[in-house]
């Protein structure tokens, strides 16, 4: 069985065009995964960073997939550790890659390690303007809204934070 389930990437640290290259490379070439659809990159300002970062590339990429959601995550992690990311690593610190599931099908999960869709996905204009180029018309699950209407949703200030400044590879 093969299902969509799209991933947020964000990188501030390093070459982020090329830590972006890398990440849907090495997704591409995993057994039970095929990239489907990128967005463009967006840059944003850090929110949450305690380390007084540089600004963020942020993008949305949408898998096909026939892996376990556990499966897909392990691959997550496995490409964040190889391009550089510690596994220690702090979620307030600025990062050379950031990989995160948002939604995986239209499955709801919610364990103490992991809940789908992403929690705060809903309230991030860095996560919905890239996700609404590759997947407008996806329902979020749990709010039974489009990825194009939460964007209408957000506050404008916060939507023209958000830069498209590359557009997809």
């Amino acid at each position: 069985m093969t299902l969509r389930a799209y991933i947020g990437f964000g990188a501030n640290l390093g070459d982020r065009t090329k830590t972006f290259q890398s990440v849907l490379e090495e997704l591409d070439s995993s057994r039970g995964v095929e990239v489907k659809a990128v967005s463009p990159l967006y840059e944003t300002e850090p929110q949450g960073i305690s380390d007084g970062g540089s600004s963020f590339l942020n993008a949305a990429i949408g898998l096909d997939t026939s892996l376990s959601i556990q499966d897909l995550i392990d691959r997550l992690r496995a490409v964040e550790l190889l391009l550089g990311k510690a596994p220690d690593h702090n979620s307030d610190m600025s990062r050379r890659v950031d990989l995160d599931m948002l939604l995986y099908g239209d499955a709801i999960i919610e364990t103490p390690s992991l809940k789908v869709p992403h929690p705060r996905m809903h309230k991030r204009a860095f996560v919905l303007l890239p996700l609404m180029d590759i997947a407008p018309n996806v329902s979020h699950p749990v709010l039974g809204r489009t990825i194009e209407e939460l964007v209408r949703e957000l506050p404008p200030d916060q939507v023209d934070s958000v830069i498209r400044c590359i557009e997809a590879p």
